[in-house]
C-alpha cells in the first residue's frame, strides 16, 4: 500500500454505505439472522486491521472470532446513533487488548508488498529497501499515531468513523493524520537527499 497516493477523500461512497448499513442494522434487529450482512461486510476488514496489530493469522481470526460473537451477543442492546463501525471496532480493540494479556504478543502494523510482474531486480531490491525504511519508521511512531495508520489505510474507516471511535473531533483526526503523513514524507525524502 502507497500511503502517499492513497486517496484520503474517499468518504462520499461512505454515505451510500452508512445508509446501507442502517437498513442491516434495523434488519439485524427484527431478524438475528440477518446480522450475517454485517458480519460480510465488517469481518474482512476487522480481520486486516487485527492482522496488522498482532502479525500472525492464526491469532487475527481467533481476535475477530472473539469480536464477532461479542457484538452478536451485545447487539440488541445496541443503540445505532451514528456509526456502527466505531462500535464494533471498539469491541475489536478491546478483545485485542484481552489477547495480548493473553498472549504477551507485541505489535506492529505489517505493509504488505505487492509485487509489480513488471518490476525488475534492481526497481524490486530499492522497493523493498524503502518498504523497510518506512516500517521502521512506522516502528518509532507512538502507538497513538500507528493506531491511526492502522484505522485509515487497514481498517479503512472514514473519518468520521475514526472521530466517533477515538471520541475525537472529525477536523482534528483530518489534521493528526496529514501531519503524521507529512513528517513520514519529509523523513523518507530526508533519508533519500542524504
Amino acid at each position: 500500500m502507497n500511503f502517499w497516493n492513497h486517496s484520503i477523500a474517499q468518504d462520499s461512497p461512505k454515505l451510500r454505505q452508512q445508509e446501507e448499513e442502517a437498513r442491516w442494522i434495523v434488519e439485524a434487529k427484527a431478524n438475528p439472522e440477518s446480522f450475517a450482512k454485517l458480519y460480510d461486510f465488517y469481518a474482512p476488514k476487522i480481520y486486516h486491521y487485527l492482522l496488522s496489530r498482532l502479525g500472525n493469522v492464526a491469532g487475527a481470526q481467533d481476535v475477530t472470532s472473539q469480536t464477532f460473537l461479542k457484538a452478536f451477543e451485545m447487539f440488541p442492546r445496541y443503540r445505532h446513533q451514528g456509526y456502527f463501525s466505531a462500535w464494533l471496532f471498539a469491541i475489536a480493540r478491546s478483545k485485542y487488548v484481552d489477547y495480548l494479556r493473553k498472549t504477551k504478543n507485541r505489535s506492529e502494523i505489517s505493509i504488505d508488498v505487492v509485487k509489480d510482474p513488471q518490476e525488475d531486480l534492481l526497481q524490486g531490491v530499492i522497493r523493498s529497501e524503502r518498504l523497510a525504511e518506512l516500517k521502521a519508521m512506522i516502528g518509532r511512531l507512538t502507538e497513538e499515531e500507528q493506531e491511526l495508520l492502522r484505522l485509515r489505510f487497514v481498517a479503512d474507516l472514514s473519518f468520521a468513523e475514526i472521530a466517533s471511535l477515538l471520541e475525537r473531533n472529525e477536523d482534528a483526526v483530518k489534521k493528526t493524520l496529514y501531519r503524521l503523513l507529512a513528517r513520514l514524507q519529509s523523513q523518507m525524502e530526508d533519508q533519500h537527499a542524504a
